[in-house]
């Protein structure tokens, strides 16, 4: 698999055995989202936490997104991409169960616009984004969703809209469409789809995450970015989340 992976022992290990504290609220987010510290053996860092129970009821997605957040970060992680930070499942923070994803420090300022306009080096990761996006069926890729770390990694973080059996593509990463997907992300693909199909690998996981019908799904979209090998055009013009940012 491709090699973008930033993923050490030390972040699983906080992010799964470490004692939780809640040090403050995400504010302008639509579902409760708070900052955490992770401490354990005299290590400590930062983590973002969102707890089912401060989800806000939607119509077209069950309760529990941080189960598709952890299928999010499984997919990157089995890919290869390292688009999305770690990210687990613990049922013993104070607000209850969710999700733990490793804090990226990052430029505020800085979102998937300013880097596709001001930073063309980052342009083979964003488009990575888009065709990791169209696998994931993202229904809210924002451009305040794609950070840049300290090391100039890329991260595509909020991945709890995905995953819908039905075609909700909904994303600001349009400057690339109609461009060939690479030959390393089309190989990845067709490990993937051979693994869904036969679910023993490293994708079993998602089992317990998806619905039968969304993990078919997902098999779907890679037949299809295989068969096309370009990444999606919009042409209706609508399929842009909101905010933009």
């Amino acid at each position: 698999m491709t090699d973008g992976n930033t993923v050490s022992g030390r972040e699983l290990a906080l992010l799964e055995g470490g004692d939780v504290d809640l040090v403050g609220r995400v504010v302008n987010s639509s579902n409760a989202t708070f900052l955490v510290q992770l401490s354990r053996d005299g290590d400590s860092a930062l983590a973002i936490y969102k707890p089912e129970a401060g989800e806000r009821p939607l119509a077209d997605f069950e309760p529990g997104l941080y189960r598709r957040e952890r299928a999010a970060y499984l997919l990157s992680d089995y890919l290869g991409w390292g688009i999305v930070p770690p990210t687990v499942v613990r049922g013993d923070p104070p607000l209850g169960i969710g999700s733990l994803q490793w804090f990226i420090e990052a430029d505020a300022g800085q979102h998937y616009f300013s880097l596709f306009a001001d930073a063309p080096e980052t342009h083979a990761d964003l488009a990575r984004i888009a065709v990791f996006d169209c696998l994931a069926n993202n229904t809210d890729r924002k451009g305040g969703h794609v950070l840049r770390g300290p090391d100039g990694h890329i991260w595509g973080i909020d991945n709890g809209l995905c995953f819908a059996a039905g075609n909700k593509l909904r994303t600001v990463i349009w400057d690339f469409a109609g461009d060939p997907i690479p030959a390393a992300l089309l190989a990845d693909i067709e490990a993937l789809l051979a693994d869904i199909e036969e679910p023993a690998g490293g994708l079993a996981g998602l089992a317990g995450l998806l619905a039968d019908g969304e993990l078919a799904a997902l098999g779907r979209r890679a037949r299809r970015l295989l068969r096309a090998g370009v990444l999606p055009d919009d042409a209706t013009g609508m399929r842009y989340p909101w905010p933009l940012v």
